[in-house]
This record gives structure tokens, sequence and C-alpha cells, in this order.
């Protein structure tokens, strides 16, 4: 390839499309005719001079040692050049330059337009590609070519005797320095990567907005990033805000694993979050997590803290009435967070490297940070706007962040981030909670990083030191805050909504076998000044139970007690309570309003339905379904008071002897139900409604005609018996006599299921049974 390229650029000349100058020390050049791109720039001049050594062919002023200059050098000891300038119009020409450069420069991808060629004892050729530039050189050894870039030397050229060296100019410029297509290079003083592709796009990897560079190449992240109510001021100093309320990454160690999580939940509003609870993840050991009310929990369980550290895992806990420190450590880093339920704080205050990921890191990166894999935290609600919120007023008030004691701070740490979150909350959220203060405090501990303590600002903000925190555990619908002065466990927006959208404190009913129970909202009632230890059931010896968890206040009731009242609306059975104030008598004055919540169950009244059994001499049974109902019911005979003596098929029975008849079930409820026997007759046939017939028992009483028969436990539970002297009917000399009853089933209130049979005048009070189609059961005796 040596000849021919060498007799082209002879030829050239020969063709007259070109201009030639002598050029000695110290020559300017107009070479617009074939403009050079040379790292990013495009260059119409070049400037040469010697050094008695080198030639340097430049850009952008004649080269000096302590100069900028974008410069190619290259051995010359003669102080001499000669120059070509040559942009002929031959294509083929070009074409054959293109793909020799084409097929020696993979990153080089335009056509070749001109070249500027400078030739001595060695020869060295700028080729101009448009946006690309190739340098070119031919020489004796050594063969030592020199690119510069501001003065920086981005690249040596090599080459060994008789061969040509190639190389692409074109390459990125990137803060100053000149990059390679398709390299990178380190710039140790400020910690950065700086990358060229082959195309000449650039990029650059530095220490990160947060990241200090110590000129060595190492980068630090030095700082501290506050998250309070939903906002988050990073290690640089930005800000940004969650509006859901869902997990995100705070910090995460690429290294390690270790990842720092805040979760963030509403409270009194449906769309404001709030920081509310953080979780050190460690990938080899137990999480640690720090939750409301100044609780920590290591592997899901609860610790006991005090001032004095303790270590689990490598991580070093204290606690006091402020709130939770915790000392760990990411890739050598020391790192100190604090927690105070509100605001949490974490500062690195040693080397980091560049390994560090989250959004204290880079707060922007809030969708890529958001961990959580339920998207409902993702919901958004809109509530109405607080018409009682005056923002210039509140404005005023973060604005005292700027204003003595606080602004001996400003210098050390900017108030802005703080103003910012302070502002757009309490714009939005109410001032209660104590929470202007929280931000205001934010900033204090901030400056104190910085060794900046700031005197009486209580005073200065007129605020109060913090509350005590809710000394009970509140539970995950609520949250710490204030209740008519004091700090108790609120009800969470979200949560409370489905109760207060429907003027409710709590429910629904709910209903099993016979029993009845409703829950009431335990933060509710105390939002409504409500103590639920002055709530009972009609009975005040029926108080509501509330779970030490939950906080949720639950009254139950069965359908026989409690003060129940027991009614029937059609085939359904209704026992109907209700949860009210305790007043005693004496009570001069109350400061609760007066509770009436009624709340009911029903069930389908049951009915025995209509059976008939022929069995000689022996008890007889049966299982019955009615609606939600299921029961047995049985008729056995004995031949003694005690019902001890079960007559069987071989028992004989005379006549005159006395048998006693139970009839009794089973599976249903007596508190709620008993059975009557309405009737109970004797035919000489099968049918129950044959002749002649001889009645035993009428309208629920002993046929008064019949003096052996005795009624025993009629309508008072779920069984019932009677007696009578075994007979035949006259005439027909020994036969079968067939025992029928018919029983009905009493909804029990007062007792008034109970027969009035009275001796004088054997009419029965009103039964609270239907009437209609009673159960039929049916046994026979054969004489």
């Amino acid at each position: 390839m040596l000849l021919p390229l060498l007799y082209l650029f002879a030829v050239a000349r020969l063709a007259d499309a070109y201009f030639s100058i002598l050029v000695d020390n110290n020559t300017q050049v107009d070479t617009s005719d074939c403009p050079i791109t040379y790292y990013g720039q495009e260059y119409t001049t070049v400037y040469t001079n010697f050094t008695g050594e080198h030639l340097f062919v430049c850009f952008n002023g004649y080269y000096t040692p302590e100069g900028n200059g974008d410069c190619i050098r290259m051995p010359n000891s003669d102080n001499k050049t000669n120059f070509v300038l040559n942009n002929n119009n031959d294509p083929s020409y070009w074409t054959y330059l293109t793909d020799f450069v084409h097929s020696s420069v993979s990153t080089v991808t335009n056509n070749m337009t001109c070249y500027l060629h400078f030739y001595f004892t060695s020869s060295m050729a700028l080729f101009s590609m448009g946006s690309q530039s190739v340098v070119y050189y031919y020489g004796t050894p050594p063969m030592f070519v020199s690119v510069l870039v501001n003065g920086d030397v981005v690249e040596n050229v090599f080459g060994v005797q008789y061969v040509e060296v190639l190389s692409d100019t074109s390459g990125c410029r990137i803060s100053g320095l000149g990059v390679k297509p398709g390299t990178s290079r380190q710039n140790l003083e400020t910690c950065s990567s700086m990358t060229c592709s082959n195309t000449s796009i650039a990029s650059m990897k530095s220490c990160g907005p947060s990241g200090q560079c110590d000129g060595n190449g190492t980068c630090s992240v030095k700082g501290l990033c506050t998250v309070t109510g939903p906002t988050i001021i990073d290690f640089n100093g930005q800000i940004n805000s969650v509006s859901d309320r869902c997990e995100y990454t705070l910090l995460l160690d690429q290294n390690t694993g270790l990842t720092l999580k805040a979760n963030f939940l509403e409270r009194r509003r449906r769309d404001v979050s709030f920081v509310d609870s953080l979780t050190l993840d460690f990938s080899d050991s137990d999480d640690i997590q720090l939750l409301q009310g100044h609780r920590v929990m290591v592997a899901g369980s609860p610790v006991t803290l005090n001032s004095s550290v303790q270590t689990f895992s490598g991580v070093d806990l204290s606690k006091d009435q402020t709130g939770v420190t915790v000392g760990f450590s990411v890739s050598g880093s020391s790192v100190s967070l604090f927690f105070d339920g509100t605001t949490a704080q974490i500062y690195i205050e040693t080397s980091a490297g560049d390994s560090l990921d989250g959004l204290c890191v880079d707060s922007s990166n809030v969708s890529s940070s958001r961990l959580s894999s339920d998207s409902s935290c993702q919901d958004e609600y809109v509530d109405p706007a607080d018409d009682t919120i005056d923002c210039a007023a509140v404005t005023q008030q973060c604005n005292i962040l700027k204003s003595a004691p606080f602004s001996s701070c400003n210098l050390h740490v900017d108030p802005e981030p703080y103003l910012i979150a302070c502002r757009s909350t309490l714009c939005k959220y109410p001032s209660v909670d104590n929470l202007r203060c929280q931000f205001l405090e934010a900033y204090v501990k901030a400056c104190e990083k910085k060794q900046v303590n700031i005197q009486n600002w209580w005073t200065a903000a007129q605020c109060h030191h913090p509350e005590p925190v809710c000394e009970d555990k509140c539970s995950d619908h609520e949250f710490c805050g204030d209740i008519h002065g004091i700090n108790d466990c609120r009800c969470r927006a979200i949560y409370a909504s489905q109760y207060t959208e429907q003027n409710r404190l709590g429910g629904p009913t709910v209903c099993q076998d016979n029993t009845a129970s409703l829950s009431l909202v335990g933060c509710l009632l105390k939002e409504n000044a409500i103590d639920y230890t002055h709530l009972h059931l009609n009975d005040k010896t029926c108080t509501g139970v509330m779970d030490p968890d939950s906080h949720m206040v639950s009254f139950s009731f069965s359908s026989d007690g409690c003060g129940a009242v027991v009614t029937t609306n059609n085939s359904q059975v209704i026992f109907t309570n209700a949860i009210v104030t305790r007043n005693s008598s004496s009570d001069v004055i109350t400061r609760q309003d007066e509770v009436f919540i009624e709340f009911s169950c029903s069930q389908p009244k049951p009915e025995l339905q209509n059976v008939a059994f022929k069995i000689i001499d022996n008890s007889v049974e049966i299982v019955l379904q009615s609606g939600e109902w299921t029961y047995s019911l049985t008729m056995k005979a004995y031949s003694d008071a005690a019902h001890a003596q079960l007559l069987d098929p071989k028992s004989d029975v005379r006549l005159n002897q006395k048998i006693w008849i139970v009839l009794e079930t089973n599976g249903l409820d007596g508190n709620l139900v008993s059975v009557v026997t309405d009737s109970c007759w004797a035919t000489s046939d099968e049918s129950s409604t044959s002749t002649p017939r001889y009645n035993l028992i009428k309208d629920g009483c002993a046929n008064p005609d019949d003096g052996t028969v005795q009624v025993m436990g009629n309508g008072e539970g779920t069984s019932n018996s009677f007696s009578f002297n075994m007979f035949e009917f006259s005439g027909s000399g020994p036969s079968e006599v067939y025992l029928h009853c018919q029983l009905q089933l009493c909804v029990k209130k007062d007792n008034n299921c109970v027969p009035g049979c009275s001796p004088v005048a054997r009419r029965r009070r009103s039964l609270r049974y239907r009437r209609g189609a009673p159960a039929l059961i049916s046994m026979v005796w054969t004489h």
C-alpha cells in the first residue's frame, strides 16, 4: 500500500489540483478549502512551528510548552517542511483513499473529501472526512507522533519502519479533554470516567451530584439526607417528594446489597403521605425495622433500647426521648441514622466510593426507587382543599428559618430545601401534631451536623417541646397524633373513610349461630370523645372488649342474653340489641355524647316437617332439615317414670299399665326455641285420620276426661313427655294401637311457649309458634 499511496500524493500534485508552499518556522496557512474536524472542533487554519526536534501542526495558535493547543507533534530536526492542500475533483481518487482509510480505521465511516499533507524526511497527512478526520503518518524509525487536545496528549502513535500508521482524530471532547472514538479515559482529579463511542458520542460518569472527589480518583459521598413528611432532601441538597404510600430505597450499597428502605403512609389526609417506618435490609443478616412510637424490631421481634448503645448484627442501636439512633457502615463508610417517627436523617461521615444509589443520593429518581410490589400503594386520592389553611401565613411561619436564631446556620446549611418542604406540606396539610415545628427541628438537627447549635429556637419559633410519643402501640391503621390536646392513636384517613363516609363508627354486624357481634373502631371512638369503657348493651353488665393489637372494641350477645329483644317476622327470628352510653342516675353532668347503636341478627324460623313412623314396640328417630336448621326428632316409650326401662318388641304391655312417652329433639338452640306437643291421639288403624279416635293431648293439654294422662315440660325446652295408662279399643279384641303426636316449634319469649292448661278452664295462652302444618310422629303397639 505504501507505494500506491505516495504515488497518489505525487499524482495529485502534478494534476495542479492543489496549492503547495514551503513551510519554515511560525507559518500560518488558511485551510478553509479543506476544513478539518479535530476532536469535535472544526478548524480552517493551521499553524506550524519547530522546536529543533519536533514539528508542531496546530489549529488554534502556535504551540508553546505552557499552551493549551490542539496540535499534532512529530519528529523533524530540519526545521522545515513542504505543505500541500489537496481537494481535486476526481471521484475515483477520493474513492480509493476512502477505501484505504475504511480498511485501516474501523471507527471511520465517512468519505474523504480532501487532505492536508506535510512531507519532508517523513510524511504526515490529515484526511478530512466531514465530521470525522484521520491522521496519517509514514517515516523512518523512530516513528513517534503525538496527538494533543488542549495541550494534553491524547494518543502517542508509534510505528515500525516502512509501515503507514493511521489514527482516528474525530473523537470526543469531554470537559476539555480528548477521548479517542471507541475508548474511555479516567480523570483522577475529577474522579470522572469519560467514554467516546465509535460514532463519537460522548458520555461521562462522575461521583454524582452528591459526590466529592479526593483528587486521586476516589469518590466520596459526604453529607446529610433528610426525609421529613413526604419530602426527601438528598445529600446534594436537591429536593423531591413522595405522593403515594409505597416503600422506597433511600440508600443502596451496590457492593454489599445493604438497603435502607422508607415506607410512606397517609395520616389525616389521603393525599399527603409521611415517612412512617424505616427498614435496614441486610442480605446476610437480620433486618432491623424502626417503627412509630420509637419501637424497634430485629428479625421481626421487638427489642428494648435505652441511651446505652446495643449492637445487633454489627449495627449500633440506642434510644432516648427524642428518637432512635442507628450506626452502621456501607463499604467502609460510617453512616449515622436518626428517626423520631416523622423525620429521618441519614449522615455519611467518610468516603463511600461510587457504589451508592437511592433517593438520598439522587432524589429525582423517585420512580426507579419505588420498591412496593402491590401497585395499590400508588392509588391517587384527591381530598377537598382545607379552607382553614392560609398559605400566605404558612409561608411567613416557615420563613423563620431565614431569621434569627436560625440565620446563624444559613451559611453552613442552605435553608431553602427545608423552607420548600415546610411550605409545600403545610399549604396542603393542616399544621397539627406539632408538624411545623418538626420541619424546623429537622433544620436544627442538620445544623448540629455542621457543628452549629441553635439556642432557644423553641421559644423564638413559638414551638413547644414535643409531647411524649404514644405510650400504647398504635396499630397499622393508626398513627400517633393530637386528639383533644393529648397525643394518642388517630385513625389513618384511608382506613377511616370506609366508616366516616357512611356515618358509622364500625361494623358491619357479624351473625353466627344465635349470636351477634359488632366491632367499633377504637380510634374513631377517641376522635369522637367516646370512652369505650362507658358503653354497654341493653344489659349494663355486657360491655365491650378492646383488642390490644387492632384497638377494635367488640360487643356480642346471644339470643337470650344481654337484654336481647327477640321478635319474629314472617319466617325469620330476629334478636336485637343496642350499644348505649352508661350514665349513672346519680350523675349531675356528662361530658360524652349519648350513644345509641342498634344492631341485630336474624335466622330462618325452624319448623318441624310432617313425618310419620310405624315402628312396633320401639323408639323412632328422624333427621330433619329446615332452612339453616338441622335437627333430629325422637319418640321413645318407657315403662318407668325415670325413663330408664325402654320398651322394646319383647316387652309385654298390659292393659292399664302406665307408660311414659318422651318426645325429644337434638340440634335446636334451646335458648331460642321450644318444642310444643300440640296433640296426641290413638287410632286402631295406621292412618292418623281413621276412626275410632281417642285423644290423649289436645291443644297442648291433657285430655280432661282421662285422668291417667299427665303432660310434663310441654313448651319449656327442646323435649317434653307425657304418660297414660295403656288401653285397647272396645269390641276389637287384641289389636294394634297406633299413637300419633303433632308437634310445633315455638320462638321463646317470657316463657309464653308453655300452654296454659287450667284445671278449671283448659284454655291456653297465645303461643308464639305458627299453627298450620305441625309435625306428626307415630308409634304403634300390638296387644
